[in-house]
């Protein structure tokens, strides 16, 4: 049987890599309570202050090591070029370790700055996230990385999917959640009525896939550092569009157009960008992620689903209103 270390026995481990490797002597230990599993922790030393993040061993199952170095190295090449996420330390040309205990990690620069409660975020402070998400795709996509023939993320056809949703009105149906019928019955209406082609003109490319509120610092008005690129592949750019759109200007009154108005206009200054592009992508994220987050079992969802839920229902349920929500956005 497998014996799982506690969190203080894979912190001892570490550290005593760290002084074996980087030599600095550990002042202040303090844990990080963000991420899925995962352990974080921000470490002042003799050297300066940093971030530690250990790869809990069941999720790293989850993951390609190839695919993650990868993204790594692309964290360190969009840092150099003045980007605003943290530095990597590297050690003989490694930038994971792991200890005599089989725990992996990764050490990185600490970024200041505040995270900002989802639908919070002010003009000035989408305009400087949509100005460095134009940068990331622009320099993600400049060539130096090959375009690949597979994207990360197949659309499946309407029929399969107005056959997903078919089930999972019946599982509600056969277990008291009446409450949830009407729900699933507009995900599956909404999928009756579209053409799957209208996703077609969506281009691929290299992006973050992760962009959300948790994984954005600000520094008052400006964008401290966007975090976790973890799980950067080559997908849809567009889908980082629409989820940081989502994430950051969704709020309890619905989405904030001048706050859409204001992550355009600062992606322009690398990419173009118009309504038309938004409008696609938010459908687009509607149907890449409602069956992850519209599920029998989502009112015991704790923590970011509950976020991610209230996103994909609001979606379903302004998905024809949306071309007269944000048509109006200038080019």
């Amino acid at each position: 049987m497998e014996v799982i270390e506690s969190e203080d026995v894979i912190l001892n481990d570490i550290i005593k890599i760290c002084k074996r490797i980087f030599g600095f002597q550990i002042l202040e230990v303090s844990q990080i309570k963000r991420g899925w599993l995962n352990l974080k922790w921000k470490i002042t030393t003799s050297e300066g202050v940093f971030l530690v993040k250990q790869y809990n061993k069941e999720r790293f199952k989850l993951y390609n090591l190839e695919e993650l170095l990868l993204a790594f190295s692309q964290q360190q090449r969009l840092h150099k070029q003045g980007f605003p996420c943290p530095n990597l330390f590297s050690h003989q040309g490694n930038v994971m370790f792991e200890t005599d205990n089989g725990e992996l990690f990764i050490v990185m620069e600490f970024c200041r700055g505040q995270v900002i409660l989802p639908g919070k975020l002010n003009t000035n402070q989408m305009y400087d996230l949509g100005r460095f998400t134009g940068l990331m795709h622009r320099v993600l996509n400049d060539g130096t990385l090959m375009k690949k023939n597979v994207t990360n993320f197949t659309p499946p056809s309407r029929e399969d999917r107005m056959e997903y949703w078919n089930s999972v009105l019946i599982d509600v149906n056969n277990s008291s959640l009446e409450h949830l019928v009407p729900i699933m019955e507009r995900q599956y209406q909404l999928t009756k009525e579209l053409s799957v082609d209208e996703f077609a003109s969506i281009e691929t490319g290299w992006a973050h896939r992760d962009l959300w509120v948790d994984n954005l610092l600000f520094e008052e008005n400006h964008l401290g550092a966007i975090l976790d690129f973890d799980r950067l592949n080559y997908d849809y750019p567009q889908l980082d569009i629409a989820r940081a759109i989502i994430s950051c200007a969704l709020n309890e009154n619905g989405l904030t157009v001048d706050a859409v108005e204001a992550f355009k206009n600062g992606y322009c200054e690398h990419i173009s960008l118009d309504s038309h592009s938004i409008i696609s992508s938010l459908k687009f994220l509607w149907y890449l992620e409602s069956t992850w987050w519209i599920k029998s079992d989502m009112d015991q969802f704790t923590g970011p689903p509950i976020r991610f839920k209230k996103e994909m229902i609001w979606l379903s349920k302004n998905y024809n209103e949306l071309d007269s929500l944000l048509g109006g956005i200038e080019c």
